[in-house]
């Protein structure tokens, strides 16, 4: 059973869902960075998504893309970002890794060199935003292939016509994207939320994790009441940004944690 299975398995013994934080991988830099990302599943965080850097980060709002920006100004790239999930498993051998980024810095190390790369480091999941269902051959199945899972964004506008080609090859949870529009523009609102997950569930058997617009543990608690897990990226990077300590940082990520597992 893979780490994002045996997770979720595990929280749902628990009566609990799942509470995912996502961070660029190197911001502000490598070391500050590596040591916030230790400090996560202390925290409370069940997954931890890292950013893959990318000068056009097109669904990303302006906290993500300014994280992106800084993490390149200090030097890095895709193959220090594998580094950096290796570096991870020297201490942690249990918590899952999911990468998320663009297709264009995979590309360009090659899809074979990536994956073998990937799972090597100890790399659990992969979200790219910009590679649809129908590229599926590109990605997503020499990924599964290896044993990486391959996770989809659903959105509001992916209607019931829509839904089971997004589902076809999508393993390890599904990510709702719970408002239309970048990261960081709006707040969830967990009434609307609750019927989209509902629908997704009909129609698959993965867990389903709601992002976008999950700033406060209040928040977090209420979208995780209707959903198998809650995601935190931009209130979490914006506090990078702002220059907040690592200590301050994972005092943060500590109360949206509990807000999430107290659903």
């Amino acid at each position: 059973m893979s780490r994002i299975a045996s997770k979720f398995a595990k929280l749902q013994a628990e009566g609990k869902s799942a509470f995912v934080s996502y961070l660029m991988a190197g911001d502000p830099d490598y070391d500050t960075s590596l040591e916030i990302v230790r400090g996560l599943p202390a925290a409370g965080v069940d997954i931890i998504e890292l950013g893959m850097q990318f000068t056009d980060p097109m669904a990303d709002g302006p906290a993500i893309q300014l994280a992106g920006q800084r993490a390149l100004k200090a030097g890095m790239n895709l193959n220090k970002t594998l580094q950096f999930v290796q570096d991870f498993r020297e201490t942690d051998n249990e918590t899952p890794i999911v990468l998320m980024g663009y297709y264009n810095p995979i590309h360009s190390m090659g899809v074979d060199a990536f994956l073998a790369a990937a799972k090597s480091a100890g790399v659990d999941g992969l979200i790219v935003v910009d590679l649809p269902p129908e590229e599926d051959s590109e990605l997503c199945i020499p990924a599964m292939a290896m044993g990486i899972d391959f996770i989809r964004l659903t959105t509001p506008t992916t209607n019931d016509k829509r839904l089971p080609k997004v589902m076809q090859n999508t393993s390890g949870f599904i990510y709702y994207v719970s408002i239309n529009g970048i990261t960081g523009a709006a707040e969830a609102s967990a009434a609307m939320v609750a019927p989209e997950v509902a629908r997704i569930k009909a129609a698959s058997d993965l867990p389903v994790c709601v992002g976008f617009g999950i700033k406060t543990p209040a928040t977090a608690k209420e979208i995780a009441a209707v959903a198998d897990g809650a995601v935190v990226g931009s209130a979490i990077v914006e506090r990078i940004g702002a220059g907040q300590s690592p200590a301050e940082v994972l005092k943060f990520v500590t109360a949206l944690a509990a807000g999430a597992h107290s659903a």
